[in-house]
């Protein structure tokens, strides 16, 4: 079974994926943050280094789901394919980040790889604030991010929502993270795990 945590930047994912691969035992695919080559460069100067970074992270998620699938593992994966294509490739080349060429580039792989492969099972999408994202941020004090502007996060957010509004791949999940504290009050923790149980138990 393939478990997949989505949202914006700083709305937790990475934080839930390892709670709930304590909680249930299912193996963690972390996003690769801090091996990512382009992720520095990228935050100081987007526009030179906004296709190099879709790409690799295009590159990094399909193998990821290839690996997943060939486990046989019930695996739980930080962030998704589709929140490439549909969120951060996208909103770059709206804000003239991204040439036209190389988003219709990007595009033509990204369809190429999801006819390859099978959505998550269970999505689970954090959706937060812009006030508690940029919260989360500023908590966790990684320098590359310091230079990430209010405009870009509520960019963002719109572009999660309107995704989320018309998600139909597969059985789905929304968490308000605004109202939930799953790090530090063990009984929203305890909420969480009861909603993904509910929704594990209708895909047997």
């Amino acid at each position: 079974m393939h478990i997949a945590t989505a949202g914006n930047i700083g709305s937790g994912k990475t934080t839930l994926t390892g709670l709930l691969s304590r909680h249930y035992g299912w193996e963690a695919h972390y996003e690769d943050v801090d091996d990512n080559p382009y992720l520095f460069d990228f935050y100081n100067d987007m526009q030179r280094w906004s296709f190099n970074l879709q790409i690799y992270f295009l590159n990094s998620r399909f193998s990821q789901i290839l690996k997943i699938r060939r486990s046989g593992l019930t695996v739980i994966q930080d962030r998704t394919i589709y929140e490439d294509a549909y969120i951060f490739a996208p909103n770059l080349h709206s804000m003239g980040l991204m040439s036209t060429r190389d988003f219709e580039n990007y595009l033509t792989l990204f369809n190429m790889m999801t006819s390859l492969i099978k959505p998550p099972d269970l999505l689970i999408y954090l959706r937060a604030s812009v006030p508690a994202l940029v919260h989360q941020i500023g908590s966790r004090g990684r320098e590359y991010e310091k230079s990430i502007s209010i405009d870009y996060l509520n960019r963002l957010n719109e572009r999660y929502e309107a995704w989320i509004e018309m998600y139909k791949l597969d059985k789905l999940l929304i968490i308000d993270v605004d109202n939930t504290d799953f790090i530090n009050r063990p009984e929203d923790m305890r909420k969480v795990i009861n909603k993904i149980d509910a929704e594990i138990h209708g895909l047997f």
